[in-house]
């Protein structure tokens, strides 16, 4: 690619607090084969030093742009800010999380396949996830899908391909056209915002790894999602949401019944979390919200399946569960 006549992309980096993994992804988009970016680094009130990494490096390359913002703001509606942040002359636009790095031809075969296919929105590839490939399961052979067959096979649980915001590479004009490009009230709301675009765009996908996310213990799954399992919740949400619109009726009926039965599974091995009254009013609340009542017969249900069919993971969850009561 020439980088006089490339697409500009705007590259996109939200930070709070990422110092000990900054200053890496920061080189890793420097590494990129691909010259022709931007680079928006938004540092939300860090007490680290993450603006100062940030700036070492805006002071050595034009194309790196530092923002600061006046107040703490929420995780997704920091994500938001700097998405607004993108030049109006970019083309395609590709977040990376300050703890999350780029391969060097990422930028270069995601632009390429985009280009080969301009009805295509979002773009992804396979990641490392730690040590795991993820967003993996699509035939090799395919490199095109519509955005309704992808959003498809991605509810019947086929495939997933939209593993992080790292991993994707979103059409400009499609995020200028939301205000808010992620829904701040939802915390997949990644997840969501292809749902959206994909009913009127189509999606590619290139076979390589280009992206590392990174696992680690202070990562937003670990220390926002983890403690009540909000990510299935809201899976069941973005189910309840989407599936009507790309599943036909038999197909949403039957997926329906399997997601929500897998989560009052999920509900019967968590009985054991002995105490946790913040954990279950959390679920009734958010199941209440989604138009569903809190069944204790389908938890009594589950429950006895579980025995049942886990009968030794089912007493190791109770075994430590009465030893956690007993430490209290």
């Amino acid at each position: 690619m020439n980088a006089t006549s490339d697409p500009l992309v705007s590259i996109v980096t939200p930070v709070f607090n990422g110092e000990p993994y900054l200053d890496e992804c920061i080189q890793s988009v420097l590494a990129q084969k691909y010259q022709n970016w931007e680079y928006i680094i938004l540092n939300n009130c860090s007490t680290d030093g993450s603006l100062a990494i940030a700036e070492k490096y805006s002071k050595k390359d034009a194309r790196i742009k530092v923002h600061n913002t006046r107040q703490l703001l929420p995780m997704l509606k920091n994500h938001n800010h700097a998405l607004r942040q993108i030049s109006p002359a970019s083309k395609y636009c590709k977040v990376v999380h300050a703890d999350d790095l780029l391969f060097p031809e990422c930028l270069e075969r995601m632009v390429s396949i985009a280009e080969v296919y301009p009805t295509a929105g979002v773009i992804a590839s396979y990641c490392l996830w730690g040590n795991r490939v993820v967003s993996d399961g699509l035939p090799y052979s395919e490199n095109f899908l519509t955005g309704k067959d992808i959003c498809r096979l991605t509810l019947l649980d086929k495939i997933f391909v939209f593993w992080s915001p790292s991993c994707l590479l979103i059409l400009s004009d499609l995020i200028r056209k939301r205000d808010s490009f992620y829904n701040e009230k939802y915390l997949n709301a990644d997840l969501e915002a292809c749902y959206e675009i994909l009913q009127k765009s189509d999606f590619s996908f290139v076979h390589q790894v280009l992206t590392l996310i990174r696992r680690h213990d202070e990562s937003v799954t670990n220390k926002i999602a983890a403690p009540y399992n909000r990510i299935i919740l809201s899976n069941l949400r973005l189910f309840i949401k989407y599936g009507p619109i790309y599943l036909s009726p038999d197909e949403y009926k039957r997926q329906f019944k399997i997601k929500y039965r897998q989560y009052y599974h999920f509900l019967a091995r968590s009985l054991f979390n002995l105490g946790e009254k913040e954990f279950w009013k959390y679920h009734k609340e958010n199941l209440k919200d989604m138009g569903y009542s809190f069944s204790l017969s389908k938890l009594a249900r589950a429950s006895v399946s579980e025995l049942m069919h886990r009968p030794i993971a089912t007493v190791t969850l109770l075994a430590k569960a009465i030893t956690k009561t007993r430490n209290k």
